[in-house]
Parts: structure tokens; C-alpha cells; sequence
């Protein structure tokens, strides 16, 4: 997902897309753990996903 569509969510959203990124990249680490993982650039992505949200959820809560 692009930074641009996430500066238009809200905290609560964005709150919510975390966590569900840090399950989706627990998930590819386990099937990666396990020879079935496809493409793991997926891995990277998640990772770089989660890093920005949580650059945005800083961001905000300093301007507050």
C-alpha cells in the first residue's frame, strides 16, 4: 500500500491495519520456516508496510 492512502485513514484504522500486517508477516515468516513460501518479497513489504504506519502514528500524536 502506498503512504498516500494511508494518510487518509485515521489513527483507528491505521491501528487496526498494524496489527493485521503483523499477522500477515507472522504468517509468511512461518511459511517461510517451512519451505512454502512463494514469493518472499512479501516479507519485505510487510515489514515496510508496518514502518510506515507506525512512522504515520508517530507523526500525528507529535502534532497533538
Amino acid at each position: 500500500m502506498k503512504i498516500t492512502e494511508m494518510k487518509d485513514k485515521s489513527l483507528e484504522e491505521l491501528g487496526k491495519m498494524e496489527e493485521e500486517l503483523k499477522s500477515q508477516l507472522f504468517k509468511l515468516n512461518l511459511q517461510k520456516s517451512l519451505g512454502q513460501l512463494q514469493n518472499p518479497m512479501k516479507i519485505r513489504g510487510a515489514r515496510r508496510d508496518i514502518a510506515r504506519i507506525k512512522t504515520l502514528i508517530r507523526e500525528r500524536g507529535e502534532k497533538q
